[in-house]
């Protein structure tokens, strides 16, 4: 342990939003930190996700926000009311970013990109005395260092407190391959299977509707699907077909109950309502309309818009027999059913669900390795898009932090203490 008269040494491994906040947090809080990561620059996965509009946080209501982490939403709360969606917008804010909410409540900086975040952000830490030290891959431990792979060669680091932020299995190329877990299992952590989540799955459609279909969206489509509750749920968005399966944001929205029922089932079955802003009486009425020496077909698309796509999914997951007779045609439209064989591999996931179980845990600290704490995906909770992943992983580091800094403090004290009843013990 450290000396009064020298800060702490606390190692963060990891350098996506989860460490990045710890480390922030930690130097603030008095300590010295160096932050080690894999790759050559941190906040890799980071900047891929804001691509496409780097979406910070969900502007919902408060209390419909904490819903979104499932069955890990009381054990997430506590940080979470801590550091939620409008101390998450204020901290952008701090940095210099200004930031919008979007018609769906989502919230992204001004100018939509995440590389002026990332670059004040670590304007911030280094002036607060973070050090980085990129292409350091953890290897586990030697005794009691922590060893890292560098292109020098392997280092032995030693520290007062480690705090472990290195992310799920999903996106491995940039970091996250959650090559950490068996080195946490051999030391006695309990650790749950990585699994996909916020993922696609595969339908395996046949090859003429592979061929024909693929790469195109259906943009205004509703789901019904059997949650873990066993209770039937409808949300309505858009989706993807891709060449083998189904993808995008709405299959990701229900992804996690569906890789749950895959598992438990062999496979998962939901229902499209290719019409969603029709009734069912109204779609029955147009499909029953005389249509002449039209081919149905032509007459789904004259009456009902139903074309492209959506004419291809009614060949592909109704019989011959079916869509020839207009009471089960009219009911496919409004609730066809479609057989999830399998997710899609974790690597190809936007996020990932297993890890440290909380049960291991004593705060943020692995109750089998004192000194040791856990931030981030690498934590057994899940979470969809929208902003949920990216709040809880830095409220969770946060968190993290609070824990070293007042371990620390307690080591600390008892050090003194120890060192006080020697120097009595010496006069006597």
């Amino acid at each position: 342990m450290h000396s009064n008269s020298t800060p702490p040494r606390v190692v963060v491994i990891g350098g996506g939003p989860a460490g990045l906040m710890a480390a922030q947090a930690l130097a603030q809080g008095g300590a010295q930190v160096d932050l080690y990561d894999a790759m050559a620059s941190v906040g890799r996965k980071f900047l891929l996700a804001g691509r496409g509009g780097m979406n910070i946080t969900h502007a919902e209501p408060y209390a419909d926000f904490v819903t979104r982490y499932g069955g890990r939403a009381g054990a997430l709360r506590p940080m979470l009311d801590a550091f939620g969606p409008q101390q998450v917008r204020d901290w952008v804010h701090g940095l210099g970013v200004a930031t919008f909410v979007g018609t769906s409540g989502r919230v992204f900086p001004t100018d939509m990109k995440a590389a002026p975040l990332l670059r004040a952000w670590l304007h911030r830490l280094r002036e607060s005395g973070v050090r980085l030290h990129m292409r350091h891959r953890w290897l586990g431990w030697r005794g009691a260092a922590l060893l890292f792979a560098t292109p020098d060669g392997e280092l032995a680091v030693d520290a007062d407190a480690v705090l472990l932020a290195l992310g799920g299995g999903s996106w491995a190329r940039l970091g996250s391959d959650g090559a950490w877990l068996p080195l946490l299992a051999q030391r006695g952590v309990d650790v749950a299977p990585l699994l996909p989540a916020n993922c696609g799955f595969d339908v395996d459609w046949s090859a003429h509707f592979s061929d024909r279909y693929a790469g195109q969206p259906l943009t205004t489509v509703a789901i019904e699907s059997t949650g873990a509750d066993g209770a039937m749920r409808r949300r309505q968005g858009q989706f993807v077909v891709t060449a083998g399966g189904v993808e995008g944001s709405l299959i990701y929205a229900l992804s996690a109950a569906l890789r749950d029922q895959i598992a438990a089932d062999g496979e998962a079955v939901i229902y499209l309502d290719l019409l969603p802003d029709l009734s069912a009486q109204r779609v029955a009425d147009e499909v029953l309309r005389p249509r002449g020496a039209r081919s149905m077909s032509s007459h789904l698309q004259g009456r009902l818009g139903i074309k492209g796509v959506k004419s291809g999914l009614l060949r592909e997951c109704l019989s011959a027999r079916e869509f020839a007779d207009p009471a089960s045609l009219a009911r496919g439209l409004k609730r066809l059913p479609l057989r999830l064989r399998r997710a899609r591999p974790i690597d190809e996931a936007i996020s990932s669900a297993g890890g440290v179980r909380f049960e291991a845990m004593t705060g943020a600290m692995l109750t089998a390795l004192p000194g040791v704490f856990v931030a981030g995906e690498m934590v057994d909770w899940e979470a969809p898009t929208g902003g949920y992943l990216l709040t809880a992983c830095l409220a969770g580091g946060l968190a993290a932090a609070a824990d070293v800094l007042a371990w620390l403090a307690r080591a600390a004290a008892g050090s003194a203490t120890v060192a006080t009843t020697g120097s009595d013990h010496g006069f006597e």
